[in-house]
């Protein structure tokens, strides 16, 4: 008896020491492909950035004139305005080494700046969103995140969730499904996981895909 048990820890001991043999291999090959890859990068010369997708915001095609005076709001709009005289762009899920590769390491750090003008842009969007929906103006509130979610691809999942609740309260089921496709083909990371919260919370949107 003690001899198989003895044989067993043996066993399970050697398995135990190859899975992390294998695991540390694999680990410093992938450190080891990063760093090349970082390495390419920093030799690429500056390219032009004409190809990028800028953000635009059409102030004009939204509820701007709508609980105006109130002080959180006043804040979204300035916001937007000095968000509007500069470059956006929405670069989630794209690291600095894809960019450095793609632009050139002298590009980066202007490349950053715009993501991070998007990303400012995303969260007074939702703000903005979420000050008008609390004060029971639910069409703007739609406005609002449909720019938001369907013409500039945020991935903040707080507004794909709101925007989903109000599809879903005025009957729109096939809209709701709809975000859950849009949550899916975000190249950020956090796609999937909008996508999966989206099917948790409308389990008919399985049924929906599955039909179309």
């Amino acid at each position: 008896m003690n001899f198989i048990i003895f044989a067993t820890f043996i066993i399970f001991t050697s398995i135990l020491s190859m899975t992390i043999k294998r695991h540390n291999r694999s680990e410093k090959n992938q450190q080891e492909q990063f760093w090349e890859r970082e390495k390419r990068a920093n030799q690429v010369r500056r390219k032009p950035l004409d190809d990028l997708d800028y953000v635009t915001i059409p102030l004009e095609n939204l509820p701007t004139a709508v609980l105006a005076e109130d002080v959180i709001v006043q804040d979204c709009l300035n916001t937007l305005v000095s968000l509007s005289r500069e470059k956006i762009v929405n670069l989630a899920g794209y690291t600095n080494t894809d960019l450095k590769l793609t632009y050139g390491t002298a590009n980066i750090t202007a490349l950053s700046q715009y993501d991070q003008n998007f990303t400012l842009l995303a969260q007074t969007l939702q703000k903005w969103a979420d000050t008008l929906h609390n004060a029971g103006y639910m069409a703007e509130t739609r406005q609002i995140l449909e720019y938001a979610v369907l013409s500039i691809r945020t991935d903040a999942g707080t507004s794909y969730r709101l925007l989903a609740s109000l599809y879903d309260q005025d009957g729109e089921q096939e809209k709701v499904a709809a975000l859950y496709d849009t949550a899916l083909s975000l190249t950020s990371p956090s796609g999937k996981t909008i996508a999966r919260t989206l099917l948790e919370a409308y389990p008919y949107i399985g049924s929906l895909r599955s039909i179309s």
